[in-house]
């Protein structure tokens, strides 16, 4: 069988055994899938720094019916990413960004998820230092919308009663989304978000990362989105990568409480 050719992104990269590599990549034509690449370690591998977290290539995998780990037979980087090693926002964002993506995609192809993704580093890369932080928040909520379930920002969760756009409405991470305050008041939510936070979580959907945020707001927004994924993500296991992002977060410009 010849092997696969497609568009690939590194998201996970583990070193096995003296020589190797297991990586998980994204790709455009087989999801998302691990691979070994043998011999990549060695001083004089035909890989090189090809396969460096978060870089972007053309894979060859050479792929066995009813195995989980395929052989990545070469990889062309088209884009290396160096720069999301630059700053520890960065890097953590990017890193909370792949391990969503290792969570929920595995194995079927998801061409518009690729698009998204690929993008995403991109935006996170490209902002300006202030911007990262919300740079890699507008990211992800990209994605999680990419992948079906964004939050209720409009209408109450829970009776379905239109929510004016001024003001703080109360955010229900379990339901997905804001809730009126008729229902606010039978079962008050977790968290509540002011006008300007819903705003910003809208605009972020719609792809706008350009307003920075102080240092307080971006640990509520990340914080806010954790709590979300993980109430629907349904597993149940903590996201360490969120938990580094949420705890290292140093950016500056209203936010969630």
């Amino acid at each position: 069988m010849p092997p696969l050719v497609t568009e690939a992104l590194v998201l996970h990269v583990l070193d096995y055994r003296e020589t190797s590599r297991i990586l998980r990549l994204a790709t455009r034509e087989a999801g998302v899938c691990s691979v070994i690449a043998r011999g990549a370690r060695r001083p004089k591998s035909r890989f090189g720094p090809a396969l460096d977290l978060f870089a972007q290539g053309t894979a060859q995998l050479v792929t066995l019916p009813n195995r989980d780990l395929h052989t990545l037979a070469a990889f062309e980087v088209s884009r290396s990413r160096g720069g999301l090693a630059g700053r520890w926002s960065r890097f953590t964002a990017a890193s909370a960004l792949a391990e969503l993506v290792l969570r929920v995609a595995e194995g079927e192809p998801h061409v518009g998820l690729y698009e998204e993704l690929r993008m995403a580093f991109d935006r996170i890369e490209d902002a300006p230092d202030a911007a990262a932080s919300s740079a890699g928040l507008a990211a992800v909520w990209r994605v999680v919308n990419e992948l079906g379930f964004s939050p209720a920002l409009d209408a109450c969760v829970r009776c379905e009663d239109a929510i004016p756009p001024e003001g703080t409405a109360g955010f229900d991470a379990a339901l997905g989304g804001v809730v009126c305050a008729a229902c606010d008041r039978l079962v008050p939510a977790r968290r509540r978000l002011p006008a300007s936070a819903r705003q910003a979580l809208a605009r972020w959907i719609e792809g706008d990362a350009a307003t920075p945020l102080d240092a307080a707001s971006t640990r509520a927004h990340q914080r806010l989105l954790r709590e979300f994924l993980q109430a629907h993500l349904g597993d149940h296991r903590p996201l360490r990568a969120f938990e580094v992002w949420e705890r290292g977060s140093l950016d500056i410009g209203t936010g969630a409480t």
